[in-house]
């Protein structure tokens, strides 16, 4: 379903009419149907900067705990303003009970952001922020490979189980004391945004970007993150995960039908 309202969340913030206007309202009455939103202080925290240093390459960061006796099912990043506002989606194949993520973004100017836990009963967690910009106009920034070399290597994936989670999103957000550690993936994609423009031949480069990451732990789906082109070039996703996980894979597709694959072993620390 949410994959579906990408394309309608992209054509409600692109139509000019709206272009002064907060995107917000239309873009909940176009996610959510009239659902209720409810107050979602006690159920996210979001680590983001106040302003972006490197706009084609933000790193975002939320811990999401359930309200007692519910388990969470999803989690949506969206970025008002960002042509594609839905910016990333992470599906729970199996309920957690709390969740902890950091990933690097391209935010394309200053915006709102909206983040939306929904628990298995249906109900809806939401909150709020602000991310101020350096101006780079990140979404039509030139890429910063050339996109001959970029296809070379695209599809490409290191998994890694962080040797020191100090400083990082669950050390941060309080995670570690849950018992979870994290785990690292980086991945090889120019993660074009359709808006960008070859140095060259002076021609728009095509849309083409991570459309899925699908990750299994010890052979079991444990989470699908749909992407987009608010997804940085050459992204990096970190996942809490329960300590006694011995083994990742990850499963990436891009919008081209391109898939690729990455597993390891996760020795215990």
């Amino acid at each position: 379903m949410m994959k579906a309202l990408l394309p309608l969340a992209f054509a409600v913030l692109a139509a000019p009419a709206l272009a002064l206007e907060p995107a917000w309202p239309d873009l909940e009455a176009a996610l959510y149907e009239g659902r209720t939103l409810l107050p979602g202080d006690d159920v996210i925290a979001i680590d983001a900067p106040y302003r972006t240093f490197d706009d084609a390459r933000t790193l975002i960061a939320a811990q999401v705990a359930a309200p007692e006796g519910r388990l969470l099912s999803s989690v949506t990043v969206i970025l008002d303003e960002n042509p594609m506002p839905v910016s990333a989606v992470f599906n729970f194949r199996q309920p957690l009970p709390r969740f902890t993520f950091e990933a690097t973004f391209r935010i394309n100017g200053p915006t709102p952001m909206h983040m939306v836990a929904e628990t298995t009963d249906g109900a809806l967690w939401m909150v709020e922020t602000f991310v101020k910009t350096s101006g780079q106009g990140a979404c039509a920034a030139p890429p910063g490979t050339d996109p001959e070399e970029a296809l070379a290597t695209l599809g490409n994936m290191e998994i890694a189980l962080a040797p020191d989670p100090t400083g990082s999103a669950l050390d941060r957000l309080g995670a570690l004391a849950h018992g979870e550690k994290q785990v690292d993936i980086d991945v090889m994609h120019p993660s074009h945004s359709g808006m960008q423009m070859d140095q060259i031949s002076l021609l728009f480069i095509p849309m083409r970007y991570v459309e899925s990451l699908d990750v299994e732990l010890d052979g079991a789906g444990y989470v699908d993150i749909t992407g987009s082109i608010s997804l940085s070039e050459n992204p990096s996703v970190s996942l809490s995960v329960p300590r006694a996980a011995g083994h990742v894979g990850v499963t990436m597709t891009d919008t081209d039908g391109t898939v690729t694959h990455a597993e390891r072993a996760l020795a215990d620390h």
